[in-house]
């Protein structure tokens, strides 16, 4: 056991006459390594991007809502009767009647 941690300290099983099934295994390892960091990379930009997304989806819903608000107000009559005031436009002093069309069949 200690003749073993010794060579692996040293760095002689790197070196021995059977190195090559040891050097395949640690450039496996070195490649395996670069896949998980690339990955863990990938998936961190991920969050970032849904977290700039999430932001934005909040703004524009809050602009939305904003939108909404300002029309609601634009539609209301006390609204259109003020806008139309200013203009010289004033409501009508006679009711609306309703017109009737009576169709004639030959």
């Amino acid at each position: 056991m200690k003749k073993s941690i010794t060579r692996i300290l040293k760095g002689t099983f790197l070196v021995s006459d059977d190195s090559f099934k040891n050097w395949r295994f640690i450039i496996f390892l070195s490649f395996l390594a670069i896949v998980m960091i690339a990955s863990s990379h990938s998936a961190d930009r991920k969050v970032h991007e849904i977290a700039k997304l999430n932001d934005e989806v909040k703004e524009l819903r809050s602009a939305l809502i904003d939108g909404r608000k300002q029309l609601m107000h634009l539609k209301m009559e006390s609204t259109v009767r003020l806008k139309l005031k200013e203009r010289g436009i004033l409501p009508s002093e006679v009711p609306p009647k309703k017109i009737r069309v009576i169709s004639q069949q030959n």
